[in-house]
């Protein structure tokens, strides 16, 4: 009748779309998912994100010093600002009950800029960035983007005290250029190799300042410095200022309304300016930068925020619900913020220490030992799903579909923590929710595999763990794709193991 209209408004030839069925039920949660992906360009801004979320939703910060923990209340703390643990104590918490932790990831891999940043000589056309490669990125798939920078800068204060402040520039400031196909052999052409240090330097701006805005950069520098000298004022030559783009320093300065001289530092991180989308004619795709592994840091804190927002959850919740979203995985996780670090033992140490304060004829340490048996690991991070144009690097009977549900990773050589008792629980609690049955990835034997953070935290907690995620293509892409179906299929599994990990763990022969 007229034919469909178009997103524009017109319409349609006369073959109609096919119908949307199958994903407009799960598109609101895509949305809310994608806004978060766009808000968390970094891993201070995916913990400031976060956190948004939990306080809207009743958690308040806190203090890990007094650490004054009540059952049924919801808390949170972060550590360096880019590590995030947030819990919810169950009403019917008794001592030695035990911890079910939904883990992520904060960091994604990205370009960095460096300690110094000026790269460029004061002879050269071009005004560069240095930059560092973090983690194991597609880095071709950085040329030709739209890029922007994100993260935090230290400011010095009146007072002569340092804040934090976070920054997140939403226009295109730097971009690192293609060499055109003209300039290239043939052998090049087919290589395509990148020296990091050489070819992912990104420019930031021209020289030829003087013929855009009628104002030279070099010999405005040299005469704030002399006026800076005469006046006594040495910043300039502080050890740190005079090794710093003087543009990167001035578009900080802008965009936080400060004067130069404020800034004592800087962590700054490269994101692609262009936004998550849908895609896919059924919209049953999310199109975007840090999928991996920002899908499971939303899902973790929405799944979180959902349970404890149901009338009886915490009434009747035994344990300790809890979300620990890890800064520095995709660098191996051993720092203090990172997975291999202490942050997850002394989270369920000093917690179901300050909960079992009350237990008198039981020794704490014992009190400890019983959490530990007691509680449960859920590591999150994406899963690889069948590539259609590389399917010979999939194992022929493990191979992941996009919107086919959450996948559970195996390695019996211990690169993922999901061994035959922690698989059984977790689609034991899969099929009492009615949720769809999870899938199985396992790597090729004549292909590496990769590993994640359940390993690592095990081995530092002796918690149970199993390693799972949404499957994904263009992993470690400036720009990633999984299914709209698999957002809902992961808070769905996320929700169940809250709300279903006490009954099916105490059926479960161990």
């Amino acid at each position: 009748k007229g034919g469909q209209k178009s997103l524009y408004g017109c319409h349609a030839l006369s073959v109609p779309l096919p119908p949307m069925t199958t994903t407009a039920e799960h598109l609101p949660l895509a949305r809310k998912a994608m806004e978060y992906f766009d808000k968390s360009t970094d891993p201070f801004h995916a913990v400031q994100t976060s956190i948004e979320m939990l306080k809207e939703a009743g958690f308040e910060e806190m203090d890990e010093a007094s650490a004054d923990v009540q059952p049924g209340g919801l808390y949170y703390y972060t550590r360096n600002k880019s590590t995030l643990v947030a819990f919810a104590v169950g009403k019917q918490y008794r001592p030695g009950a035990g911890f079910k932790i939904i883990g992520g990831h904060t960091d994604s891999p990205n370009l960095k800029v460096k300690p110094r940043s000026k790269r460029s000589a004061k002879s050269a056309k071009s005004i560069q960035v240095g930059v560092e490669c973090y983690g194991g990125g597609l880095w071709h798939t950085w040329f030709d983007r739209d890029l922007s920078l994100s993260g935090r800068v230290f400011c010095r204060k009146q007072d002569g005290s340092i804040e934090q402040r976070l920054i997140k520039i939403d226009r295109a400031v730097l971009r690192i250029p293609n060499l055109a196909i003209h300039l290239q052999t043939a052998e090049e052409r087919k290589a395509f190799k990148i020296n990091k240090e050489d070819h992912l330097s990104p420019i930031l701006a021209m020289s030829a300042q003087k013929a855009l805005t009628g104002k030279d950069t070099e010999k405005d520098d040299e005469s704030d410095n002399g006026e800076k000298a005469e006046n006594g004022d040495s910043d300039k030559n502080d050890g740190w200022t005079e090794h710093q783009e003087p543009l990167l320093l001035q578009l900080l300065a802008s965009e936080l309304d400060i004067p130069i001289q404020d800034i004592v530092d800087f962590e700054l991180n490269l994101f692609d300016l262009q936004t998550a989308s849908l895609g896919g004619v059924h919209s049953e795709f999310v199109h975007s930068a840090r999928l991996d592994n920002l899908a499971s840091c939303y899902l973790a804190v929405q799944a979180l925020i959902d349970c404890v927002g149901q009338e009886d959850y915490l009434n009747q919740d035994r344990d300790i619900s809890m979300i620990i979203l890890y800064d520095h995985e995709e660098v191996g996780s051993s720092s203090a913020i990172g997975a291999a670090g202490p942050v997850t033992k002394e989270a369920v140490k000093r917690i179901s220490a300050v909960m079992n304060a009350k237990e008198g004829t039981v020794a704490p340490y014992d009190l400890y030992e019983a959490t530990i048996r007691k509680s449960f690991i859920l590591s999150s991070d994406q899963a690889h799903a069948l590539h259609p144009n590389y399917a010979s690097k999939h194992e022929k009977n493990h191979q992941p579909q996009m919107n086919g549900g959450m996948v559970i990773k195996r390695n019996s050589n211990q690169r993922y923590a999901t061994n035959g008792v922690t698989g059984v629980l977790i689609r034991e609690i899969a099929h009492r929710a009615s949720l769809p049955p999870v899938q199985e990835f396992i790597v090729r034997q004549d292909c590496g595999c990769g590993s994640t953070i359940g390993p690592l935290l095990s081995t530092a907690t002796g918690i149970r763990a199993i390693d799972m995620g949404c499957p994904q293509l263009s992993m470690h892409s400036i720009r990633e794709t999984m299914g709209v179906c698999d957002l809902t299929n992961g808070l769905n599994l996320f929700k169940a193991f809250f709300v279903h990990f006490r009954a099916v763990d105490d059926s479960l022969e161990q």
